[in-house]
């Protein structure tokens, strides 16, 4: 609400966003909720999809109420700016929330099914977001349209859409005479934010991260002070005996595992009736969420293979602590697919929409730059624990497994909202006028206002979803919030208008 009156100062033209936003984000829980009646969601599902719900909603309606006030700045009466808005901002809203779309949906190729079932769920939100604001955002114009301007706060500016003034012409024109310099600093900028991202640890944390005040973090704490870190996450040695002559092998399978690097005690076999399997119940030196206990999984792993050698049994080393193991090693092999499909559907949608090469190819490397960018400052923060006391991060861990391709999917589609709404704009004037340098000035003078309130509006809504206590969420608002600042201020104003002007 803030945020918009500092914008537009009007009363009317703030309320027209927020209401199409929770119209779509209701009719979005409804589904869900129906959804998850048939599959089994994961718990932080509806914070999730209301983090994106609330950002792409206000967003989209807000493109097109934009355009729309400002065709009715330039004397254009209430039908024709609306087709004019439904034309220019609402075709915007539908290629780029078809990316956003597309991008969840491909979470489905990483193969993990509660990964594809979030992507599901934030996909119908993006999905009803852009049809409210296609359909039922022009019938609320049609009402309120003569009315947009009313009800102007006191103290605060009135919009102009001149295109030729402005703090957003002025700065272009600063960064179009040195487009070369300009974009050499923002690509240093975003490789720095980026270079984290390089020791990047994926993994699941554990209930050590969890707040002090949950009982699970105590509980944590107890068992860790009373029986050692490694207590809380025990990896399970299964064994499959063909043989009831090997169960004395099995039986010195404990001795074999107590010799091995980094396990503090291992249980002695327990044999079913039959004797044809057995568990051993393996507890490792180290936390769950630990380097050192993925390795020893590896370890145990690699040595189970050569105590099957000659012996009729079969070894398998699982558990809780392996199975988030195996989860970050399968996403991890699936990643560069998923890449592939969304950069390569996006890139063929926005051929579609520019008629060209070039425009997509920059789009996506901006996209990509961003989102580095994003990924280091969560590495940052919750690995390395930079400035984690600010954020209530109190101890430090990996990133979890499926964090960093949620992001990609949402991130990627979110950016290519500013960048198709800036470029496309830049396109209009270039149309009018054929100059290349006064088009890109104007283009992201006209643009700048919005772009700006629309990218304000999801970095408060993603922070507020940073104060949450649960780890993933907290990662999930950081990394959102922080993707969409740098691609609204670094990216849309310095890197997009110089690579333009180039």
């Amino acid at each position: 609400v803030v945020i918009l009156l500092i914008a537009f100062g009007s009363v009317v033209a703030m309320a027209l966003p927020l209401s199409t936003a929770l119209i779509a984000l209701i009719a979005g829980f409804l589904l869900i909720g129906v959804g998850a009646r048939f599959f089994n969601m994961p718990q932080f599902t509806p914070q999730f999809a209301a983090m994106i719900g609330i950002g792409v909603g206000i967003d989209y309606a807000l493109l097109v109420s934009n355009r729309f006030r400002e065709a009715r700045h330039a004397g254009s009466g209430v039908e024709d700016a609306i087709v004019e808005a439904a034309g220019t901002a609402g075709r915007s809203v539908l290629f780029a929330g078809g990316t956003v779309v597309i991008a969840l949906l491909g979470l489905s190729l990483v193969g993990i099914p509660f990964v594809a079932y979030l992507g599901a769920a934030a996909s119908i939100v993006v999905l009803l977001s852009v049809l409210v604001a296609l359909f039922v955002m022009p019938a609320l114009l049609a009402i309120a349209g003569p009315h947009i301007d009313r009800l102007h706060v006191p103290g605060l500016p009135r919009t102009s859409y001149d295109n030729e003034a402005g703090v957003g012409y002025r700065w272009s024109l600063i960064v179009q005479r040195a487009p070369w310099l300009w974009a050499a600093l923002s690509l240093a900028l975003l490789l720095l934010l980026a270079a984290p991202l390089l020791d990047i640890r994926l993994g699941v944390s554990d209930a050590g991260s969890n707040p002090e005040s949950a009982t699970s973090r105590r509980a944590y704490d107890l068992l860790s002070d009373g029986f050692g870190v490694g207590f809380n996450g025990p990896v399970i040695v299964g064994v499959g005996i063909d043989d009831p002559a090997a169960a004395l092998a099995v039986e010195d399978l404990t001795r074999r595992i107590e010799q091995i690097d980094g396990v503090a005690s291992a249980s002695a076999p327990r044999f079913n009736e039959e004797r044809t399997a057995a568990t051993i119940r393996v507890i490792p030196e180290t936390a769950p969420q630990s380097a050192q206990t993925e390795e020893l999984v590896h370890r145990l792993r690699s040595e189970a293979a050569i105590w099957e050698i000659g012996e009729d049994m079969e070894v398998f080393v699982g558990g809780p602590t392996a199975v988030f193991i195996d989860l970050g090693d399968k996403i991890a092999s699936r990643i560069p697919y998923f890449f592939a499909a969304v950069i390569g559907l996006s890139f063929v949608l926005l051929m579609a929409v520019f008629r060209s090469v070039f425009v997509p190819l920059t789009a996506a490397l901006m996209n990509l730059l961003s989102i580095g960018a994003a990924y280091g400052v969560i590495v940052a923060i919750f690995q390395w624990g930079w400035l984690g006391g600010v954020f209530g991060v109190t101890r430090t861990g990996p990133v979890e497994s499926f964090v960093p391709v949620v992001l990609f999917a949402v991130l990627f589609g979110l950016s290519m909202d500013y960048e198709v709404f800036l470029v496309r704009r830049i396109r209009e004037e270039y149309l009018k006028h054929g100059d290349n340098t006064g088009a890109v000035a104007r283009g992201l003078s006209v643009t700048t206002r919005v772009i700006s309130a629309a990218a304000a509006i999801m970095v408060a809504v993603f922070l507020s979803f940073a104060l949450s206590d649960q780890r993933v969420v907290k990662e999930f608002g950081l990394g959102l919030a922080t993707a969409i600042f740098i691609d609204a201020t670094i990216v849309r104003l310095v890197l997009v208008p110089s690579i333009m002007q180039m």
